[in-house]
C-alpha cells in the first residue's frame, strides 16, 4: 500500500498514533485483538484511491500508542472517548466508522455516546448488541463453568501475557490461523479443560494462509514484540467496567445507518454453544442497510477476504 502520514493525537494524556492516507470526506476504521491499524491496509488503499481520507488508528495498548497499565484505562467509555478525539482532530464534520472485533464495539458505542460525531458505523465479525442486565463475563461464566473459554482465562493479570509474549511470532501465527477461514471450524474454541492455556492445542501452520504474508507477520510481531500484551488484554479485564459505566445504553438501538459484515466461519458464531450469534445479528439496528456473509471467510475478514469486504463496504458507504 503507498506510505501514509502518521498523526499523534492526545486524548488526556494517552497519546493516539493514526495513519492516514488520501483525501475527501474521512472514514476512521478501529481495529481488534490482537492487530493494529495495519489490519486496514487494503481498505485505506481502496477507499483512498475512491476519493476518501482513510483513517486508521492504534488503539490504546496497541503499536504506536499510549499502553497505559491500569485496567480501568481500557474501559469501552475510555476507548469510546479516543475515537471521539481523533474525529475532533481530523475533521469538524460527522464522520464514517469502520470497526473490527472490539473495533466494533469500539464504535457502535462511539456512535451512541457521541452521535454528533458519528453519521454511520460499519461493524465487522462482531454485530451489535444492546446492553443487558447481566454481564458478558457473568454470562461466559455460566456457559463455560468447567471448559476453558479464553475471554475468562483472560481475566488473571500476567498469565496470558507470560504465554504469549514467550515467542510473539508463534503466538501470533497460531491465533490468526484459529480464528481464519482455513482452520478447521472449532479450532478456536476447542473443547478442553479450563486450566489450560489459549495457545494448547493449537496449530502453528506452514507456510501460513496467502493472505497475510512474512512481511505482514512481521509488522505485527515488531509491534507487540516493542509493546507487549497487557494493555490489549486489559480491554478484556475492564469488561466488568464497561457493565457498571454504560447503564444508560442498556436496551438502545444503534440509531445511525449501519453495516455488518461477517464471515461464514467466524468463531463469533460458537461462542455460545449451541447458538449461532449471526441468526438474529439484525435485532440490534435501526437502519441495517447492508449486512453480508463472506463464504469461507473467518474472523480476520477485512484482510482474508478484502474485495468482498471493500465491495460490500463501498456499497454502504454510496447508500448513506
Amino acid at each position: 500500500m503507498p506510505e501514509p502520514e502518521f498523526i499523534l493525537i492526545d486524548n488526556e494524556e494517552v497519546p493516539l498514533r493514526v495513519a492516514v492516507l488520501g483525501t475527501g470526506p474521512l472514514i476512521l476504521c478501529v481495529h481488534g485483538w490482537p492487530e493494529l491499524w495495519y489490519s486496514w491496509r487494503h481498505q485505506m488503499t481502496y477507499f483512498s484511491e475512491l476519493g476518501f481520507r482513510v483513517a486508521a488508528m492504534d488503539v490504546r495498548g496497541y503499536g504506536g500508542s499510549g499502553k497505559p497499565d491500569k485496567i480501568s484505562a481500557y474501559s469501552m467509555r475510555a476507548l469510546a472517548s479516543d475515537v471521539a478525539a481523533v474525529i475532533r482532530a481530523l475533521d469538524d464534520r460527522r464522520v464514517i466508522l469502520f470497526g473490527h472485533d472490539w473495533g466494533a464495539p469500539i464504535v457502535y458505542n462511539t456512535a451512541l455516546l457521541y452521535p454528533e460525531l458519528v453519521s454511520a458505523v460499519a461493524g465487522l465479525s462482531v454485530p451489535y448488541r444492546p446492553g443487558t442486565e447481566v454481564s458478558m463475563l457473568s454470562l461466559w461464566k455460566q456457559l463455560y463453568p468447567d471448559r476453558f473459554f479464553y475471554m475468562l482465562y483472560f481475566q488473571q493479570e500476567g498469565i496470558v501475557e507470560a504465554e504469549l509474549e514467550a515467542d510473539i511470532p508463534t503466538s501470533l501465527r497460531k491465533i490468526y490461523y484459529a480464528c481464519s477461514g482455513n482452520a478447521p471450524l472449532g479450532e478456536f474454541l476447542k473443547d478442553k479443560p479450563s486450566e489450560s492455556g489459549l495457545l494448547d492445542g493449537m496449530v502453528d501452520p506452514k507456510p501460513f494462509p496467502s493472505w497475510m504474508s512474512e512481511a505482514d507477520l512481521q509488522v505485527y510481531t515488531t509491534a507487540f514484540e516493542a509493546g507487549g500484551f497487557r494493555g490489549p488484554i486489559n480491554r478484556y479485564r475492564a469488561q466488568m467496567l464497561d457493565f457498571e459505566e454504560l447503564t444508560e445504553l442498556r436496551g438502545r438501538l444503534l440509531p445511525q445507518p449501519a453495516c455488518f459484515i461477517g464471515g461464514e466461519r467466524d468463531p463469533v458464531r460458537l461462542f455460545t454453544p449451541g447458538i449461532d450469534l449471526y441468526e438474529d445479528r439484525a435485532s440490534g439496528y435501526e437502519d441495517l442497510k447492508e449486512d453480508v456473509i463472506v463464504p469461507g471467510a473467518g474472523h480476520w475478514i477485512q484482510q482474508e477476504a478484502s474485495e468482498a469486504t471493500n465491495a460490500a463496504l463501498l456499497h454502504f458507504v454510496k447508500s448513506l
